[in-house]
């Protein structure tokens, strides 16, 4: 028996625990524990399993096979990116027009702050709230970022600007019960619903995937 499963066995007899039970406790079927110990099967622990089992027990993960603590991977330099802000208003409520889009200013982000966002530097921008029909979610002011890659083709969902008629709106989407068919609401209950909108009425720009707020004084 290797030294990992030998730690793992005598944990589970000092504290008194069940093969069983710790098999549940990572969401694995009873015999889990009980395989991994005495068939070898699997191989090794998971790193989702390892990390659980040791917090359980308030040890190091380098006893049930993780890394030392000590040999860390060598942190990669920070790297910003720039994400565009453009002189845009996606209005929240009648609709804005959307004037040509070049940007403003920019604001830098950590690059892999964007990407566990799920978003690709490069395909994102910031514009502006303009209007009150996605209270409480969005409100008047509100810089939002748009994911460019979450487009027509990814469609689901949630909150995207697009424009329809020329109007640059942010509106939530939901599929309609028929292909191609939307409906488009405001979060804000005292302004209509469409609930019939054909996609090739509008042009999808992205999904809203996080937003600013500045706190005002009271």
């Amino acid at each position: 028996m290797d030294p990992v499963r030998k730690n793992l066995e005598a944990l589970i007899a000092a504290r008194g625990e069940s093969y069983s039970g710790l098999s549940e406790l990572i969401g694995r079927n009873s015999a889990y524990i009980h395989q991994f110990i005495r068939r070898g099967t699997p191989r090794k622990l998971s790193e989702n399993d390892r990390r659980i089992l040791a917090k359980y027990f308030g040890i190091s993960e380098e006893l049930l096979g993780g890394p030392a603590p000590c040999a860390s991977v060598e942190r990669r330099p920070q790297r910003m990116c720039s994400v565009p802000v453009l002189p845009l208003g996606a209005s929240a409520g009648a609709g804005a027009i959307d004037p040509v889009e070049q940007p403003s200013s920019s604001i830098s982000f950590d690059d892999r702050w964007l990407r566990q966002l799920g978003v690709r530097p490069g395909r994102v921008s910031i514009i502006r709230v303009e209007g009150d029909s996605m209270t409480p979610t969005l409100c008047d002011g509100d810089e939002i970022m748009i994911d460019h890659d979450d487009g027509a083709e990814r469609l689901r969902e949630g909150l995207y600007v697009f424009r329809m008629d020329g109007v640059l709106m942010v509106k939530r989407l939901t599929l309609g019960p028929r292909r191609g068919q939307l409906c488009v609401s405001s979060d804000n209950p005292t302004y209509p619903r469409w609930p019939d909108v054909a996609l090739d009425q509008m042009i999808i720009v992205g999904r809203v995937v996080w937003f600013a707020r500045q706190l005002r004084r009271r």
